[in-house]
């Protein structure tokens, strides 16, 4: 029977933990941690995630800035807003909450963001340092699912990995981090051939291809461990990568959605915000 890594319960350890360490941050600096979130439009997916991102900045004592700028905005007006927040240097951490609408080049945006303040690690120079192994802001999700893989105490070192889905935000950070922690790694997408082979001598699997219940039980070798980073909207409600139902008996640990990896995300999110700020104080 497989154990089930509980997001919800790790997630809100992390942030209790924070919730300590942001007052003793202001104690030592006279000021409160600062994380800017920049809302473009009325996406309303976006709106519920920036609304939990607050609520969960707030929690945890840092101070939380919110920009709502219309869907009519100019890419100027955008840069403008996110110009202003990286030259404020009592702001630690600027978020550009994506997607932005379609007439705004987000990788324009994004590259306003000073590396020092890219709270998502999605910035050309934080990723370049994790392939280098250096000392880095990292992705928030594939972060998320370095610590609950941590939690399961398993020496991952030497062991077959594969990551289903090559994007820039979960599935190339998320293979850098796997290799990191010495795992023989695997990156699979929708043009790898025998993926269910390769996926049948894993010992860990990341799914994130966006496609729900993908991984099926055929895949899944016994006592594989199994991450479902997929959240996908359905008529039966929110439904992860992994056939959860069907997978979950032959795994050691798996992670459920949703309550796995979608709380830890915005957990590392403000674990990102705090390192900005020492960083920040220690520079």
């Amino acid at each position: 029977m497989a154990n089930i890594i509980d997001g919800k319960k790790l997630s809100q350890e992390i942030k209790d933990n924070l919730k300590e360490k942001s007052v003793e941050f202001e104690k030592l600096y006279g000021r409160k941690i600062t994380l800017a979130v920049i809302l473009v439009g009325e996406n309303p997916a976006s709106q519920v995630y920036v609304k939990n991102k607050i609520k969960a900045t707030e929690y945890v004592g840092f101070k939380s800035l919110s920009f709502y700028l219309p869907n009519d905005s100019t890419e100027e007006q955008v840069a403008d807003t996110v110009k202003s927040l990286a030259n404020d240097n009592s702001v630690d951490g600027i978020l550009v909450q994506l997607p932005l609408p379609k007439h705004i080049n987000e990788t324009k945006i994004l590259n306003l963001i000073p590396a020092s303040k890219d709270v998502d690690g999605f910035l050309p120079e934080n990723v370049g340092k994790l392939m280098l192994g250096m000392p880095t802001t990292i992705a928030c999700t594939p972060y998320g699912v370095a610590k609950m893989l941590e939690s399961t105490n398993i020496d991952f070192s030497g062991k077959n990995a594969v990551v289903i889905g090559r994007s820039n935000i979960v599935g190339k950070p998320m293979a850098l981090l796997l290799l990191n922690m010495n795992c023989t790694v695997t990156i699979c997408h929708s043009k790898t051939k025998n993926l269910k082979e390769i996926c049948k001598q894993a010992d860990l699997i990341v799914a994130a291809i966006g496609k729900p219940k993908f991984v099926t039980a055929d895949m899944v070798k016994d006592g594989a461990v199994v991450i479902d980073v997929g959240i996908n909207r359905t008529e039966n409600g929110l439904v992860g990568d992994v056939d959860f139902e069907n997978v979950k008996d032959l795994t050691s640990y798996i992670t459920p959605v949703p309550g796995g990896v979608g709380p830890m995300t915005i957990a590392m999110l403000l674990n990102n915000t705090y390192l900005c700020a020492v960083r920040k104080e220690n520079a």
